[in-house]
């Protein structure tokens, strides 16, 4: 009989902790789509209603870079100490409102104030998520959900860029600012209903503020593993320097190849696919867990495919350097958020840590490609140039730290 009520109460307990799991999934899906649409196609309606080119555009992407670098360390230390719940709610309104700015303005000002409201609101939301997905799991248990985190992010991701191209045609410019709308207000409902759930939960469910887990089985060295997070936190920023560049550019790439947004979406969203599937793989196969050779060889497919994506005017050869341009950011972004939830136990501020040096390398490589074009415009492959070197001299310092792990 004892045995009988343990595992009925045992039955109870998880029932709650597996809805909450799903929930958090399904919020991180919504917002993946809301930010990829919102964010990445931003740049074609600047291009349209003001007129931006490369360089103006390349200059938005790094502010968008700098604020969340800056918000995304302050929104993980939030999450952490005054809850993962209250750092969503305060994420996604501050978001809603922005947007709702947003449909109500027609100036080139008012839209990039927008996005900076709306980037810092992002900020307190990712922190959050990978923390609720990760609190109180074992070692497989944590590789399970990243895993599942991972596809979910990237599968929403793909989808809104793929059909953000075909949105815009067919619902309008303003659909840029409406369907995250309605979106996000689906959102901040779902939050509220998970909030009261995780506090009915019959042992508690993890919701931030300090809350740690301890006694996991972690069966590898804790200095290897923290030299395998610095390697992974260098090399993130890089691949988001290589991103941050490519979706900024894409408008005028698209205006080359005669592609309209629509198309653009269709054929530019080629890695997002690409990184799906490679996230895919990464989770189903757990070897590659502190082998440095499959960090190295990521690096390297990914300054290879950006240089050619950038350079090779051809529909064909842009869609295949993609699909090695996103196999590589999969196992790169994997490395880092795998590393910051397996080594740290606050798990908030390392998920904020994560997300700052994301927007380093926002911040950098479209800053580093503004530049060039602003004081060389008569070279108008300098830009592409100069963010390869950048991506060389992060390979550098990546082999460095590896020679400094070994000896």
């Amino acid at each position: 009989m004892f045995l009988l009520q343990s595992a009925i109460g045992n039955s109870k307990s998880e029932m709650p902790q597996h809805r909450l799991k799903t929930g958090y999934f399904v919020l991180e899906g919504l917002n993946s789509f809301v930010t990829t649409f919102y964010l990445y196609y931003l740049y074609f309606f600047m291009h349209t209603q003001f007129g931006f080119g490369n360089k103006a555009n390349l200059t938005l992407a790094a502010l968008n870079g700098l604020v969340y670098m800056l918000a995304s360390w302050f929104g993980g230390r939030f999450a952490q100490r005054a809850g993962y719940f209250t750092a969503l709610k305060l994420g996604f309104a501050v978001m809603l409102v922005a947007l709702a700015a947003g449909t109500r303005l027609d100036s080139a000002t008012g839209h990039v104030l927008v996005m900076v409201v709306t980037v810092a609101g992002v900020c307190f939301t990712w922190p959050a998520l990978e923390a609720l997905i990760s609190e109180g799991e074992s070692l497989p248990g944590l590789q399970h959900n990243v895993g599942i985190y991972n596809v979910v992010w990237a599968a929403t991701g793909a989808v809104a860029y793929f059909t953000g191209g075909a949105m815009l045609e067919k619902l309008g410019m303003t659909s840029l600012y409406f369907v995250p709308i309605v979106a996000l207000c689906i959102q901040l409902a779902m939050t509220l209903w998970l909030e009261r759930l995780a506090k009915s939960a019959p042992h508690g469910v993890a919701t931030g503020a300090l809350e740690e887990q301890g006694g996991q089985n972690k069966p590898r060295s804790l200095t290897r593993a923290r030299a395998f997070l610095r390697m992974a936190w260098l090399a993130n920023p890089f691949a988001y320097i290589a991103i941050n560049t490519l979706v900024a550019v894409i408008p005028g790439l698209a205006q080359r190849l005669d592609l309209s947004p629509m198309m653009a979406g269709f054929c530019c969203s080629a890695w997002c696919f690409a990184r799906l599937g490679a996230f895919v793989g990464l989770w189903c196969w757990p070897g590659w867990h502190y082998r440095f050779r499959w960090l190295l060889a990521a690096f390297l497919t990914l300054i290879g495919a950006f240089v050619v994506i950038l350079s090779v005017p051809i529909l064909a050869v842009l869609v295949t350097a993609q699909l090695l341009f996103g196999s590589a950011l999969g196992l790169i972004y994997y490395s880092s958020l795998f590393y910051s939830m397996d080594v740290g136990e606050t798990k908030g501020e390392h998920g904020g840590i994560h997300e700052a040096v994301i927007g380093l390398g926002n911040f950098t490589g479209p800053a580093v490609g503004a530049m060039s074009l602003q004081f060389f415009p008569q070279y108008t492959s300098n830009g592409v140039v100069a963010v390869a070197a950048l991506l060389v001299c992060g390979l550098a310092a990546l082999l460095a730290i590896w020679r400094m792990t070994k000896t």
